[in-house]
């Protein structure tokens, strides 16, 4: 009889195979009968461990929400620390999710859209939490002359949709690790947002 841990690393690799190849081909364009070829499975085996190519997706997508959540909430943990150096570490955060796993950060992104209802709307829900809590952020740093920003609302837009080109062009091999490409980014970002003193 096979033992637990021996079914939960075969999960794994099925997950890490198709996260690449919804990655490479799209959600749409995989099919499980593919995936099994990729693994070295026959069909009818892949189905005695997941029920459906869609169930890793979820997986993929809900794993990433609460990876993003519980950084922002370690970054932001010491409410009284300056609004800017909370900011900064979930930034950094942020980043961190992203980078511990390009090819699942890339599905996330992009194919959620293939996420079957209710399920969908639940991913939606959650992503629109995380920018309000990333919005709330930089008013409260502008309500206490921390931050400058003509609207919070876009300043967090733009913050996001800035680090979330990261899977695009990050490659693990690259010349930057990931936590200097999370400081740089930190700083590039803050430093629009930071009130500095008007020129006379």
């Amino acid at each position: 009889m096979p033992t637990v841990a021996p079914q939960r690393s075969r999960k794994a690799q099925i997950d890490r195979t198709a996260t690449a190849m919804f990655r490479a081909r799209g959600f749409a364009a995989t099919s499980m009968r593919e995936l099994a070829t990729e693994l070295g499975l026959e069909a009818g085996s892949l189905y005695s461990h997941i029920k459906s190519k869609e169930e890793i997706l979820h997986r993929v997508c809900f794993g990433l929400a609460e990876d993003f959540f519980a950084g922002f909430a370690a970054a932001t943990a010491q409410g009284s620390a300056p609004i800017a150096t909370q900011l900064r570490q979930a930034i950094e955060a942020h980043v961190r999710v992203l980078t511990r796993d390009s090819a699942a950060s890339a599905v996330f992104l992009h194919e959620w859209r293939h996420l079957s209802e209710p399920a969908r709307t639940e991913f939606l829900a959650l992503r629109d939490r995380y920018e309000v809590a990333f919005r709330a952020l930089i008013q409260r740093g502008m309500a206490q002359g921390e931050l400058h920003a003509p609207d919070a609302v876009f300043a967090a837009l733009t913050l996001l949709a800035s680090l979330n080109w990261l899977p695009a062009w990050y490659r693990p091999d690259g010349k930057l690790t990931p936590d200097e490409i999370a400081h740089r980014l930190a700083e590039q970002l803050l430093s629009g947002l930071r009130r500095t003193e008007e020129p006379v």
